[in-house]
């Protein structure tokens, strides 16, 4: 091969080289920050990150649902929870969210979750009915200890495990932990109960009911208070 035709043949590599490099460069610019529109798409999950990366909303189903998390770490171990929605805040913390599921075997249930920062859930709108054909919805309030974190719950939730408890018994040992004041304690809730009441029920900082207004199965209205054991002393009922 001459030289003249040598240094031809690498001009046209060359040349082509560069103009497949300019052709991908310019389509990954493109595609970046090209919208595009669906009809219809078919996913298990959909992850919604910050440019940086950071988690900010999980739309998954069950099988591919986000465990939650605190401070960016996974806690609990990879739990299985319903299909929904999963929230988190700039500190990777989970904040709440939309969870639901339902069958004949297990009841159903709807729960939208709102977290108080760093700890758990302290208002939900839901609605749950077990396999008898019982439902209790409405709005749930909860007070929460600031001081009790998720991380914190959750490493002495694994001290007691470790200690042979279940986690059921660790997580009733640990909301009594406090001097024998609840960690968490519900707080009120407004709507229908398993019994068919339906009205303003409101505890104290222990969790102990202590008014409750609601007119009841029989639609005869009525008002309790109730003294710190959560034993009625004042009734008024509609005649």
């Amino acid at each position: 091969m001459n030289k003249k035709r040598e240094n031809f043949i690498l001009k046209m590599y060359s040349i082509t080289l560069t103009a497949i490099l300019i052709f991908i460069i310019s389509t990954s610019f493109k595609t970046k920050s090209e919208t595009k529109i669906f009809d219809e798409i078919t996913v298990e999950r959909i992850n919604i990150v910050e440019p940086n990366g950071d988690l900010k909303m999980v739309l998954s189903n069950q099988s591919k649902q986000h465990s939650g998390m605190f401070d960016g770490k996974v806690l609990f171990g990879e739990r299985q929870r319903p299909a929904g929605i999963i929230f988190f805040n700039e500190e990777q913390d989970e904040v709440g969210g939309l969870l639901y599921q339902g069958n004949k075997k297990e009841g159903s249930s709807w729960i939208l979750s709102v977290d108080q920062y760093k700890t758990d859930q302290i208002m939900q709108m839901r609605y749950l009915k077990n396999n008898n054909g019982q439902s209790r919805y409405g709005i749930q309030f909860w007070d929460k200890d600031e001081n009790y974190t998720m991380p914190v719950i959750a490493k002495k939730i694994d001290s007691l495990k470790n200690l042979g408890l279940s986690m059921q018994k660790a997580v009733e040992k640990l909301k009594t932990s406090k001097k024998g004041n609840p960690i968490t304690a519900e707080r009120m809730f407004i709507g229908k109960t398993s019994d068919k009441n339906a009205g303003i029920f409101i505890q104290d900082q222990l969790g102990i009911d202590r008014l409750k207004i609601y007119v009841d199965k029989n639609n005869t209205p009525k008002i309790e208070v109730l003294d710190k054991n959560g034993t009625l002393v004042k009734s008024l009922i509609s005649e």
